[in-house]
């Protein structure tokens, strides 16, 4: 079994999945807009061009993603995408990139359980932790 996170997007998907390809390293796999496709006859003509499904690899994770039909999205509530870093430089780099434009929920700092750990919502509206735990 394979467990992969599904994001949905208030019609910003396309920008989003471009600056986490930049911010997280990852590499853009798939990027389908609802034009050409079956879904095409039931969205709006200028929903054409928004994302259908898209997914993003980051090493030997997986980050998949829509734009939420017209009328349907709803603001991400209950979770955060959770970031195991090896190391607190790399933590920081990413938390202050995602934390640009966003807001922060905790700031990055060390605590009693990670060298460095903090919660973000980026300027999508998604809720992130980026982690990076003490040796053991």
């Amino acid at each position: 079994m394979q467990l992969h996170p599904y994001l949905t997007f208030n019609g910003d998907c396309e920008a989003a999945f471009r600056f986490y390809e930049q911010c997280l390293g990852g590499k853009i796999e798939a990027m389908r807009t609802h034009a050409g496709t079956p879904a095409e006859a039931h969205v709006p003509t200028e929903w054409r061009d928004k994302i259908l499904h898209a997914s993003l690899i980051i090493g030997d994770q997986v980050l998949l993603a829509s734009d939420a039909p017209p009328g349907s999205y709803e603001k991400p509530r209950g979770f955060f995408v959770h970031l195991q870093m090896k190391g607190p430089a790399e933590a920081e780099r990413i938390f202050h990139a995602l934390a640009e434009d966003g807001t922060v929920k905790m700031p990055i700092q060390q605590t009693f359980w990670a060298l460095s750990f903090g919660m973000v919502v980026d300027r999508f509206g998604i809720p992130w932790m980026v982690h990076c735990e003490r040796a053991a």
